[in-house]
């Protein structure tokens, strides 16, 4: 790749980004806790919600308080691997809840069914990053094609 030329983020946290960006949900000053910490989910979502002026938390399955640390969270990004790993008492009122993770029978990596009448927003398993995942791999690869037709 030569000097200048325009890069695409990972799908599935480009695609949240995209999601909280269309429903205006405020980042700049916030404090987002990223709960896995992999190449393609994790870290990504974490760099991008830094570069959108969150202060970003990198917590994992063997962080030690965990609940102490998601407690604190504005924005709490599951992304784990683990079903219903983090539990709805961890996350504070008026939180938003990105539901990264998909599992067996249809649950995600949050416990979301006591948190929907106290939080923000939050997004549903399944039906929320999943289908926003798939949109933006086909925005990405549609203005990949458009700008390469255009040189």
């Amino acid at each position: 790749m030569s000097m200048g030329e325009d890069a695409y983020g990972c799908a599935t946290p480009k695609g949240i980004m995209r999601l909280l960006e269309a429903y205006d949900i405020e980042l700049s000053g916030k404090h987002a806790v990223v709960v896995g910490r992999s190449p393609i989910l994790g870290k990504p979502m974490a760099m991008m919600l830094l570069g959108a002026n969150a202060t970003v938390t990198i917590c994992h399955s063997r962080t030690q308080n965990l609940s102490e640390h998601i407690k604190q969270a504005d924005i709490v990004v599951g992304a784990v691997g683990k079903p219903e790993f983090i539990k709805a008492e961890w996350i504070k009122d008026g939180a938003v809840v990105v539901d990264a993770g998909y599992h067996p029978g249809g649950i995600g990596d949050i416990e979301l069914a006591p948190l929907i009448d106290r939080v923000a927003a939050y997004t549903p398993v399944p039906g929320g990053v999943g289908p926003m995942t798939i949109n933006t791999l086909i925005y990405q690869s549609v203005d990949s094609g458009e700008k390469k037709i255009l040189e």
